[in-house]
């Protein structure tokens, strides 16, 4: 086993390398940005070396001061993590030309399944079910549009190189092919630098089912299935374990594909074989077909050590150092059912867009197991994804798992940001997801009900209204005859009259109704669900979702006059383009800027029609959010 390793990553995951490495008794070496000096990882690790600058290509990315961080700490090997350079192979051959064990797969391996063309003639050469499709060299329009026909419309269009989404087109008619092609093309040729694309038959009812797999360079094992299916545009929200409605023979016959895979390429280390499923017709072992291999750690890898007892991540160290594979496949087993929810600070109801801000209270459920980069007081940056944790249960059954995870999602306490944790309990929540009747659409067919925003109930705002005052706090309890006004912003502005009346209890009133308090240690009280918490000018309730309010400033002027003419950064980002000049006319609708952030691209639409006045920003800068970017003249 190795005496200690440099961990070339952040966040969730290096805490997670971290928590075995501990275990183990392996030193660990932690690396930095300058937007992370203060993180998580940086304060768990045994040693931590800076690397560069907040962008990802000035720290992250830059394979030879990782390299160099590792020999200057006498560090053996690298972990990547996931993400930055884990699937890069000239970064996997740098590391062992350094005199370095790189903890994952070869060079080669990477190579082989990094182009989805390549990767499925690979595969079929191998005995693994491919869909039915063009991955062919020859990518001429007419070319493509022929091998369109004749595979059979729906058809889907990817990039050769892409991933989450990234250069994907569904087609459904023969008249709409050229466009979308032309389309997915430029968004590829952006994305990844190659607009070459595949051409595969769309599946009705697909569901995403991964096989996790791990080798030793000579043999493989797999670790059984995860249902990925819950999934917003291509990116995966809550995954289980196992999938439901797996049968015997299926599971024997994935299981047994995603072995070939990983042995046809000599694998080492832990991969996940992804394949697309037709379940139409239910699970058969006749509609599962190879979509491409993931040469490193997953995300969703805790369900599958959840259900197995296994730690992969000591199964990586383990053979990285040069042992064989620490069990045999008919030492392996399936124990129960685990889901694992993804909580991101972003703004559901804004179309997913990401946030920002300081963490002022974070606190996860018991019971559940909680894998986070960040802690209270820490700040979501613009420069990464924007995940706050990943939340993980199990129990004896689905049904049983599926409980805990609606009880840990709705224990779950954030401030400080918005996140999607209302949306995670209302999918946990969702009767089609409940029974298990799922498939990658289920989100976008519901989408509306999910995003819908719901106003708090009365007794929420009455309670939130309470703690804003704080009256024991501020000595109004000396005056229990007056009434006093509170002014607070929830999904409206709306005032409360609250009145003390005795020790410890007070009543609020809004409208008609008034609600009943009592204080006790942990704050403000009705006797049912719900505590409230105030951090500055803010008041966040948690009551099985999380519900924010703002004190507003009696000072603050807003200028109604001008609010509806400028076009602000919604969070701070890189101006990637400004494609809007003085004097332009521009539509409602049209694109104005393009800001990045959390490592996508956002653009910034006029509200409405007229002319632009001023341009504020230019293309390069860093903004924060709510910098004006671009401003209409007045609308006569």
């Amino acid at each position: 086993m190795f005496r200690k390793i440099l961990i070339a990553n952040r966040g969730e995951i290096a805490c997670r390398v971290i928590d075995t490495c501990r275990r183990l008794g392996v030193a660990t070496v932690a690396v930095y940005s300058d937007a992370d000096a203060a993180a998580r990882h940086v304060a768990m690790a045994d040693e931590a070396v800076h690397i560069g600058g907040a962008q990802p290509s000035e720290s992250y990315l830059r394979g030879d001061a990782i390299i160099a961080a590792a020999l200057g700490t006498g560090a053996q090997a690298i972990h990547p993590g996931y993400g930055f350079l884990s699937e890069n192979p000239g970064f996997v051959e740098a590391v062992e030309a350094a005199g370095l064990v790189f903890i994952g797969p070869s060079a080669e391996a990477i190579r082989a399944m990094g182009l989805k063309d390549a990767a499925k003639a690979l595969m079929e050469k191998a005995g693994v079910p491919v869909v039915p499709g063009y991955h062919g060299a020859d990518q001429e329009p007419g070319r493509l549009e022929v091998e369109a026909a004749d595979i059979g419309y729906p058809v889907l269009i990817k990039a050769v190189a892409g991933g989450g989404g990234k250069g994907m087109r569904l087609v459904e008619t023969p008249e709409a092919f050229i466009n979308a092609l032309e389309s997915a093309r430029a968004e590829a040729r952006g994305a990844f630098g190659n607009d070459a694309v595949l051409i595969e038959k769309y599946v009705e009812k697909p569901r995403h089912i991964e096989v996790q797999v791990f080798g030793d360079g000579h043999q493989a094992v797999h670790l059984f299935e995860r249902d990925c299916s819950l999934q917003r545009r291509h990116q995966k929200v809550i995954e289980e374990a196992p999938a439901p409605g797996m049968t015997a023979e299926m599971r024997h016959a994935m299981g047994a594909a995603a072995v070939r895979a990983a042995e046809a390429i000599g694998y080492s280390g832990a991969g996940t074989i992804e394949f697309i499923v037709d379940a139409s017709a239910g699970l058969r072992a006749d509609r599962f077909w190879f979509m491409e291999m993931n040469t490193r750690l997953q995300v969703e890898h805790p369900v599958t050590e959840a259900v197995t007892g296994i730690d992969l991540v000591e199964w990586q160290l383990r053979v990285a150092a040069g042992e064989s594979l620490p069990r045999q496949q008919d030492e392996l087993e399936l124990n129960g059912h685990s889901f694992e929810a993804r909580l991101y600070a972003e703004d559901v109801a804004k179309g997913f867009l990401p946030a920002t801000g300081r963490l002022t209270h974070l606190r996860f459920a018991n019971g559940a197991r909680a894998e986070t980069g960040v802690r209270p007081g820490d700040t979501i940056s613009p420069y990464y994804d924007p995940m706050i944790a990943k939340i993980i249960v199990h129990g004896p059954t689905r049904d049983l798992a599926l409980s805990k995870l609606r009880a840990a999602l709705s224990e779950t306490q954030v401030a400080g940001t918005v996140t999607n944790l209302t949306f995670l309990g209302k999918l946990a929540a969702d009767p089609d997801f409940s029974a298990g009747d799922v498939d990658t659409g289920l989100i976008g067919r519901k989408i509306a009900a999910f995003q819908a925003v719901e106003p708090p109930p009365d007794r929420i705002s009455a309670l939130a209204a309470l703690t804003a005052a704080d009256p024991v706090a501020d000595g109004f309890a000396l005056w229990q005859k007056l009434d006093r006004r509170i002014d607070l912003v929830g999904a409206d502005p709306f005032a409360a009259t609250l009145r003390v009346t005795g020790p410890g209890q007070a009543t609020v009133m809004l409208g008609d109704d008034s609600f009943a308090f009592r204080r006790d240690p942990d704050g403000w009280t009705d006797g049912q669900p719900g505590r409230a918490l105030k951090i500055g000018d803010s008041v966040s309730v948690f009551a099985n979702e999380t519900w924010s309010f703002t004190i507003p400033d009696p000072l603050a002027v807003g200028s109604a006059a001008t609010a509806g003419n400028v076009i602000e950064a919604p969070m701070p980002g890189l101006v990637k383009a400004v494609l809007a000049e003085p004097g332009q006319m521009v539509s409602a609708g049209d694109r104005l800027a393009v800001l990045e952030a959390m490592k996508m691209e956002h653009t910034l639409t006029a509200p409405r029609d007229g002319k632009v006045a001023e341009v504020l920003a230019k293309a390069g800068a860093q903004v924060e959010a709510g910098a004006a970017l671009i401003r209409l003249e007045d609308d006569e």
